[in-house]
């Protein structure tokens, strides 16, 4: 007799990132040379996970009776305030936003689609996009459309984007739009200026279609890296994005999970910014309401220490230095990947910092089992392989690159 509901009954039984970590991580143990660039982690040089000492510090101080209690359901007032100042600094539009906590960006996501989308529709991301959003619409009985994501010149493909959002909003008089950038996730792509602003004006020409919510997933964003093109990627984007206040919904994904190094922690916000009062009043009440109706409320210790972090000035300049060794750390591996990959022939986009990059391959399932089982793990998904630079040493990236150029 089957209990599950029929839409449930084939679910998969493990997430493909995490299975191929845990078998790589076998292989390691048992005593082969392993490579593994399948975890979306940030690993120094001799594979112990990356922490900022000023972080962990401030966990630990965070008083036993404020880590026991209750956080408030939308998360503490303190730690609202101090992600908005986070993303959007002190520009008049941080003083125009809802917000609630989540667990990691990805309950941010997870109430984007819940609040801004009705149960059927689709969200439209990209074309390479990072494979939970998929599992987040699925579970949420949400579609997923994409729009091609790079033109025949290698750069972001706004023509189709336009088609497809004028697509999207045609079939549902609305559109939840997830773009991720700076360090898009998988291709490590990250818009440039000119970029920003075609999208931007592609929204503004279709507003009038209906609403537009456009979701900016910023996991990554603090560790892009500066480049001829845009100095600070993460204000370029700002700069574009927040023009859209009063004409579309644009929200942001934060997470601690990267931005500080605790994955597990479990930290994030959603962010929303209107410059309309009764607009913001409802998005609030609902987000608070999808709080309480999913996980009832987020990390009380976690959101105490970010939130002092945040608000004290020597101990977010102490992080923000401790960070930049990192980011160092991982642009040092970006520029010896660029300079064997290109030298090897590889195709893969434009790759100035962040976590990962993609190889294009015709065979990306078929490539990776035949990387396997040379000691080398990379994601496979439709059309290329995703590498997780953040967790491999610099010394093995020649040895990645040799691999991925037998194979694809």
């Amino acid at each position: 007799m089957p209990f599950l509901i029929p839409s449930r009954e084939a679910r998969p039984g493990d997430d493909p990132i995490f299975a191929l970590n845990a078998e790589a991580r076998a292989r390691a143990q048992g005593g082969e040379a392993i490579v593994n660039a399948t975890v979306g982690s940030l690993l120094d040089d001799e594979g112990n996970i990356a922490t900022l000492a000023t972080v962990v510090r401030a966990l630990h101080e965070v008083p036993p009776a404020v880590g026991a209690a209750y956080a408030p359901i939308a998360g503490s007032a303190d730690f609202l305030r101090a992600i908005a100042r986070d993303l959007i600094g002190d520009r008049p539009e941080a003083k125009m936003t809802a917000a609630a906590a989540t667990p990691g960006g990805t309950g941010a996501l997870r109430h984007a689609i819940a609040n801004f989308l009705e149960p059927g529709q689709s969200l439209l991301t990209s074309s390479f996009y990072w494979g939970p959003y998929k599992t987040l619409a699925d579970e949420s009985d949400r579609g997923l459309s994409v729009f091609r994501m790079f033109d025949e010149q290698g750069g972001l493909d706004v023509a189709a984007f336009r088609s497809a959002l004028a697509k999207t909003l045609a079939e549902q008089r609305r559109a939840l739009v997830f773009l991720n950038s700076p360090c898009h996730n998988p291709t490590g792509y990250s818009f440039d200026g000119d970029e920003w602003r075609k999208l931007r004006e592609v929204v503004e020409e279709l507003s009038s279609s209906g609403p537009i919510t456009l979701c900016l997933d910023v996991a990554y964003a603090r560790f892009a890296a500066a480049t001829s093109r845009d100095a600070q990627p993460m204000e370029v984007m700002m700069d574009e994005m927040l023009k859209l206040a009063g004409k579309a919904l644009v929200v942001f994904a934060w997470s601690a999970s990267k931005s500080f190094l605790q994955y597990g922690l479990r930290v994030g916000g959603l962010v929303a910014v209107t410059p309309d009062d009764e607009d913001r009043r409802r998005i609030q009440n609902a987000l608070s309401y999808s709080c309480r109706g999913t996980w009832s409320n987020v990390n009380a210790g976690g959101m105490s220490a970010l939130s002092r972090i945040l608000g004290d000035t020597d101990l977010r300049a102490q992080v923000d230095r401790e960070r930049k060794e990192y980011v160092s750390l991982l642009a040092r591996r970006v520029s010896r990947f660029n300079e064997v990959a290109s030298a090897a022939g590889l195709k893969y986009p434009r790759y100035d910092g962040g976590f990962f990059t993609t190889v294009f391959c015709p065979d990306a399932y078929g490539s990776a089992e035949k990387l396997k089982a040379s000691g080398i793990f990379v994601v496979p998904q439709a059309g290329a392989l995703r590498v997780a630079l953040c967790s491999v040493a610099e010394r093995d990236v020649p040895r990645l690159v040799e691999g991925i150029a037998k194979v694809v």
